[in-house]
């Protein structure tokens, strides 16, 4: 038996959550389609959720992104958005106050959900998926869709259709894969005031709109009373711990708050570069490399860092973290050049605003701020697949180049693509449009802005 479906979701991540909430918000008969027994990704890791408000601190990610944090908050899981005085403001939350609301809202919207249910293959035609089969213990299930909105951060549904897509770097490299952890009862004041002491032990004044000093940073961090921040290996505490090999070689131990209450804190540290995370053989290779890297980084934390002495692992996140895989390419490429001179056009679906962040081995990272702390605008044609009817596709694997990927991959910037894709879905499906490209541009923009997602008035 073939069960038909107006619009299915592939994928329960940041950009698939958004597209589930959004497509069954515009009315549509939504399934979403998840590998995993849960939701979420890597929005309930623990990591704050990066992208929703530009280096200046305006919100340019609303909509389904707001809905969430504001469920947070009202289950008391909310820290704030906070900036670290570096280029970032995050919207620091509850990793289990947000598993919580995710599956409230799809429940809410009538969502349908599919989980531990991979795809295991797909039938297509003429630039047309037709059917998909979902694969589990309980055997195979067939499906029809009349819209497909691939948000896997593989782009796997549309290569498998016939896509075209790019892997990794032009060397064929790939930035680290890392697993993120929490720890619990931490004494944010003592690491603050040995920051505010030592201001060259952290990444402070990073992007040049901040125009202070880092000593002035790190007393605005003081002041915060935050521990929102980047330990660098450029100073003696990490640096000498990494030449010791006390450490392993990362960038940075980048900091992030979780719980006031719990006093707890997310550290991300952990990599393993080269690692191409569509081989699931290389994958689990990571895993016990990574786990290794974080039982190493808890004992130097307690031993070394101040204000965790007392402190104690709380928790690892439930999936290894990927930065980056294949990216699809579409009818529109979003370039470097547009992500760092913050272009505008007029075929905006969603906004960015993150660096250009490019991790590789060792200590290596690259950062490019968004010009004068701006944002940018993602065109809709970032997310069709130059050779498919029925397709969208949202989240990290939009269609981009490598260096603006680094930019877009963030988690909120995937639900603003997510969110865009999914509403574009339901139209298509509700309003009879075989091929995504037939879909009027002003009704998919004039129902985005009614869900409360930014296309306009921001820097």
């Amino acid at each position: 038996m073939i069960e038909a479906r107006r619009v299915v979701v592939v994928g329960g991540g940041s950009a698939g959550v958004a597209a589930a909430i959004s497509a069954a918000s515009a009315g549509a008969s939504t399934l979403l389609v998840e590998r995993d027994p849960f939701l979420g990704g890597d929005l309930i890791s623990g990591l704050p959720i990066l992208g929703c408000r530009n280096s200046l601190g305006e919100q340019i990610v609303g909509g389904v992104a707001s809905e969430l944090v504001a469920a947070c908050a009202e289950r008391g899981g909310y820290v704030g958005p906070v900036f670290d005085w570096r280029t970032l403001w995050g919207e620091c939350v509850d990793p289990e106050a947000l598993r919580l609301a995710i599956v409230a809202a799809l429940a809410d919207r009538g969502v349908e959900l599919a989980l531990g249910r991979p795809v295991g293959s797909l039938a297509a035609d003429g630039g047309s998926v037709h059917e998909l089969t979902l694969c589990g213990s309980g055997g195979t299930e067939r499906l029809e869709a009349d819209v497909v909105v691939d948000c896997t951060g593989d782009a796997a549904i549309a290569l498998a259709a016939g896509a075209e897509c790019e892997l990794g770097g032009p060397g064929g490299e790939f930035q680290p894969v890392s697993l993120v952890f929490q720890m619990a009862n931490v004494d944010a004041q003592a690491l603050l005031s040995y920051v505010r002491d030592h201001p060259g032990e952290a990444i402070l004044a990073d992007n040049p709109i901040i125009g202070r000093s880092p000593a002035e940073c790190a007393e605005e961090l003081y002041e915060a009373g935050y521990p929102y921040m980047a330990l660098s290996a450029e100073g003696s505490l990490l640096g000498d711990a990494i030449a010791s090999g006390g450490m392993y070689p990362c960038t940075a131990i980048f900091m992030s708050p979780t719980s006031t209450q719990r006093r707890e804190v997310t550290l991300n540290s952990t990599r393993l570069a080269g690692v191409d995370a569509t081989d699931p053989h290389e994958l689990s290779r990571a895993l016990p490399v990574l786990v290794a890297q974080v039982e190493r980084c808890v004992a130097f934390a307690r031993k070394r860092l101040p204000g965790f002495g007392e402190a104690t692992l709380a928790r690892i996140a439930p999936r290894i973290g990927i930065r980056e895989t294949r990216r699809l390419i579409g009818e529109h490429v979003l370039t470097a050049e547009g992500v760092i001179e913050g272009r505008k056009c007029a075929e905006v679906v969603a906004k960015g605003g993150h660096h250009v962040d490019i991790h590789g081995s060792g200590t290596y990272q690259k950062r490019v701020p968004v010009s004068g702390g701006h944002s940018y605008d993602i065109p809709y044609g970032c997310l069709i697949p130059r050779t498919l009817t029925n397709v969208l596709v949202a989240g990290r694997c939009l269609s981009s180049t490598r260096e603006a990927n680094g930019s877009a991959r963030v988690m909120g910037t995937c639900m603003a693509t997510g969110q865009a894709a999914g509403t574009a879905a339901a139209l298509c499906a509700l309003h009879g449009h075989t091929d995504v490209r037939e879909l009027p541009l002003e009704l998919l923009q004039r129902t985005l802005r009614a869900q409360g997602a930014i296309l306009d008035g921001t820097a």
